[in-house]
């Protein structure tokens, strides 16, 4: 595949994305005014465009950070508008627990990558504080990014609003898929580098298995129970918000100085911006794996609250991840 070809292949299918996601909120009739972070996202969005190809430095070097930071007030008004509520309006302090709590939760593939190198980065600043800066900026921006995709995507109706037969999951079940998650994330960092390297597509499914059933023990939100309930459409827009949000962060990586370049051996040649073609593939099951990993990250929090809580205290209004809801 040439270069301009993947190129505008990319483009074309991001165009389409917003055009669809586009007319879907203005054809929408309870549609409200958009709040006015949201005009703020979309400015900000536009502006750094602008100033990335008049090689404003700063922007270049940071683009990608501050074009997500534009899309999460854009994405989180635009929900407002469709619903009247939000997740930042509803619950700040969650939003900004999600924004933390994305820089270690991410930090764990960073760390996978480190053995397996499916990725690096090229173009970042020298200097040691403001690469640093970089980093917690843009990984601050994953988790967000994905579950306001994610409300988005419910806002605009675009999945039926109906429940499915239930499924059911033995003890046994659950048992094993925590075993077949634990051999999934092993196995990439235990086998030979060079067969590593081909496996980090178990990583990004592996937590899924191993946290999952946990989650759903212990009363955390997760996925298996929405498959028992029959409510597929949630998890069907999760799928949907990581396809999107996985468009949008290869687009906007291609244009930016700092940026990353994928190394990993599989189809170099197909490429739609830096990403080969199997890679898209990915970005679902990461947004499923987004979800079970945060929700890992409340249930931890309000076991530990619960350890810590003098047992005559009244209980405290929040959990240490700073969220009550995330589900």
């Amino acid at each position: 595949m040439t270069r301009p070809f993947s190129i505008a292949t990319g483009i074309v299918a991001l165009a389409i994305l917003i055009s669809i996601t586009a007319i879907r909120y203005w054809r929408d009739e309870g549609r409200g005014r958009l709040p006015f972070r949201g005009w703020v996202g979309l400015g900000v969005i536009l502006g750094a465009e602008v100033l990335l190809f008049s090689g404003f430095h700063p922007i270049t070097i940071f683009f990608t950070a501050t074009a997500w930071t534009g899309y999460l007030f854009l994405a989180d008004g635009m929900v407002e508008a469709l619903t009247g509520s939000s997740r930042m309006r509803r619950d700040p302090k969650g939003f900004v627990a999600l924004a933390f709590w994305s820089v270690p939760l991410w930090l764990i593939f960073e760390a996978y990558n480190l053995r397996l190198q499916n990725w690096t980065y090229v173009g970042l600043p020298p200097e040691l504080g403001l690469r640093l800066f970089g980093y917690v900026w843009a990984f601050a921006t994953i988790w967000p990014a994905i579950f306001l995709t994610r409300d988005l995507v419910l806002a605009l109706r675009w999945l039926p609003d109906r429940r499915q037969p239930g499924l059911k999951f033995s003890t046994r079940t659950q048992w094993w898929l925590v075993a077949l998650g634990l051999l999934m994330i092993l196995v990439p960092v235990l086998v030979p580098a060079g067969m590593g390297q081909y496996l980090f597509g178990s990583v990004w499914l592996g937590f899924i298995f191993l946290l999952d059933p946990i989650n759903r023990r212990v009363g955390q939100g997760s996925l298996l129970s929405k498959l028992e309930q029959g409510k597929t459409s949630e998890i069907y827009a999760l799928l949907i918000a990581g396809g999107s949000c996985g468009l949008l962060w290869e687009f906007w990586n291609f244009w930016a100085t700092a940026k990353w370049h994928y190394t990993f051996p599989l189809a170099q040649d197909f490429k739609i911006f830096e990403m080969p073609l199997p890679g898209y593939i990915g970005f679902g099951p990461f947004a499923l794996e987004c979800f079970v990993m945060y929700e890992a990250v409340r249930a931890a929090g309000k076991y530990l609250q619960r350890r810590i809580e003098p047992p005559t205290s009244q209980p405290l209004k929040e959990s240490l991840t700073g969220v009550e809801e995330i589900s």
